[in-house]
């Protein structure tokens, strides 16, 4: 396929590259990761500003329209600044969701705001990720209230659950079915607990003892639960792999130019076939991470089955992501050790991507059991 991007898309690349540029840099980062919230709240509103938070919801909702590639470009940038602010957590977890399976009302609730910056969300994943069967850990039981349910379970690592207005939470009911519901951090019985991830964002574990959820913050019920986790799992996974690409393509920038200025035995350090090489393998990395987000991304947006190409990429982004931030930090030699140096930020966050929502291992055994699963089902369709 050629993934050359369109005029739109290069125009939405390039006005999130100068935002971010313009507005964040090392030394904002540092004070924002120093607070309590860990986002940039003038960064927030800029973007929102400048209409990028509504790339991906309808334009009946206030949005632009767009698909999940823009929102991964979005992203990438994003991870080109390391910048401090829930896009994925908001636009991707917890939008794109909503988006698809929500109710009208709950669409005229929620998506404005999230188009005008004035509404975070974000989903809890976790467990279904890493569950083998892929079920939620929180369990879902009838209430007492007619088509009512009560909630009772923990999740971990709930992206900025400590900001977000609503929680977008599968859960699984009695009968081994999936709900998704729109959770109210607030709500009695919703109890968070504060936890810091590798790359200093908080992501704090969810737990809910005997919480109420009323029909109309049912997101999709039992009925079309499990193909509605499927959907954002898949959208999830992808958008962390374009994510990841930002991250270890500004990594490789910055430590070009360090090389090319630092001199070791009279000339550049950039000159030695050693630094060179490892440098150039880097960049093959990058550009195999890009070339299968943007395939995985292509078969979501056009309605093709898009699961096991986002397992692919996010094996991608997991091993050849870790390789190359771990590269670009070993070339800065004794300064890559420094944790108040820039280049350490970008292979903290290398590592939390790498890690979000399942590693390497995990996705290879994930395809394995599709692969085997597929070929069981033509070896049937044969005989």
């Amino acid at each position: 396929m050629d993934f050359k991007l369109t005029d739109e898309q290069l125009a939405v690349s390039e006005a999130a590259g100068g935002l971010f540029s313009g507005l964040i840099d090392a030394e904002k980062i540092a004070a924002v990761e120093a607070g309590t919230e860990r986002i940039d709240r003038g960064l927030w509103k800029a973007l929102a500003d400048a209409d990028l938070l509504g790339l991906a919801i309808p334009e009946a909702d206030a949005g632009a329209g767009y698909g999940l590639m823009e929102l991964c470009l979005l992203l990438e940038a994003q991870g080109n600044a390391v910048a401090p602010v829930p896009l994925w957590s908001t636009l991707v977890l917890g939008a794109l969701p909503l988006t698809r399976f929500g109710s009208e009302a709950q669409r005229g609730r929620w998506l404005p705001g999230v188009v005008a910056g004035e509404v975070i969300l974000t989903a809890a994943l976790t467990g279904s990720a890493n569950s083998p069967t892929s079920m939620p850990a929180v369990r879902a039981s009838a209430g007492a209230a007619a088509d009512g349910w009560l909630l009772h379970g923990t999740e971990l690592a709930v992206p900025q659950a400590h900001l977000a207005d609503r929680i977008v939470l599968p859960t699984r009911t009695e009968d081994g079915r999936v709900l998704l519901a729109l959770l109210d951090p607030a709500a009695p019985g919703v109890t968070l607990e504060r936890a810091a991830t590798t790359n200093r964002e908080i992501h704090p574990h969810l737990h809910l003892d005997g919480v109420t959820l009323a029909p109309g913050d049912v997101l999709i019920g039992p009925e079309l639960g499990r193909a509605a986790l499927d959907f954002t799992l898949v959208a999830a996974t992808i958008a962390l792999c374009a994510l990841q690409v930002g991250v270890c393509e500004a990594a490789l920038t910055t430590t070009a130019a360090y090389l090319n200025t630092r001199q070791q035995f009279g000339r550049p350090l950039s000159t030695f076939q050693g630094t060179m090489l490892r440098a150039a393998d880097a960049a093959i990395d990058i550009e195999a991470m890009r070339v299968t987000w943007q395939n995985a991304a292509w078969r979501f947006d056009s309605g093709r089955d898009a699961a096991d190409a986002a397992r692919v990429a996010k094996w991608q982004a997991s091993e050849r992501g870790q390789r190359a931030v771990h590269a670009t930090q070993h070339l800065h030699g004794g300064m890559g050790a420094d944790i108040s140096y820039p280049i350490h930020r970008y292979f903290l966050w290398g590592k939390q991507i790498e890690l979000l929502l399942g590693g390497p291992s995990a996705q290879l055994a994930k395809l394995g059991a599709d692969i085997a699963e597929q070929a069981l089902a033509r070896a049937k369709a044969t005989t």
